[in-house]
């Protein structure tokens, strides 16, 4: 089980930080310490955008113990505006009410409580727009 401290100091799961190449632009999330795309070492931190659109989705009805009373609950692989691809919980809507294209925006929020001693995992999930 990883420690609270472990979990703070990951900067893209709590401020969706990103790093964009020096050379060739592209941004990479999570950051990455060589670029896939020109193999330059050089990065700018970014933030990136905190709005995107639904690529796909499926609905997860047998969930693992941790989520099992969220269940039927959306995981949905969302485009931000600046065209990073992220996996993500979609919140706060039924799950017919999805669609592939429909806009959303990322909220912070408790994700889970690991084992008994309750620490709580923090993260975003995505809410319709």
């Amino acid at each position: 089980m990883p420690s609270p401290r472990y979990h703070r100091e990951i900067p893209q799961r709590y401020r969706l930080e990103a790093v964009k190449c020096n050379n060739c632009s592209k941004i990479l999330f999570p950051p990455r310490l060589i670029c896939p795309d020109c193999g330059f070492k050089q990065f700018e931190k970014i933030k990136l955008s905190d709005e995107g659109k639904i690529i796909t989705f499926t609905i997860i009805r047998v969930a693992p113990a941790e989520f099992a009373t969220q269940v039927p609950y959306s995981i949905a692989i969302v485009e931000l505006n600046d065209g990073v691809r992220i996996t993500t919980q979609v919140v706060d809507c039924k799950p017919e009410d999805l669609e592939i294209g429909k806009f959303v925006k990322l909220v912070f929020r408790k994700i889970q409580e690991e084992g008994k001693t309750g620490i709580i995992c923090y993260g975003y999930k995505a809410v319709l727009t």
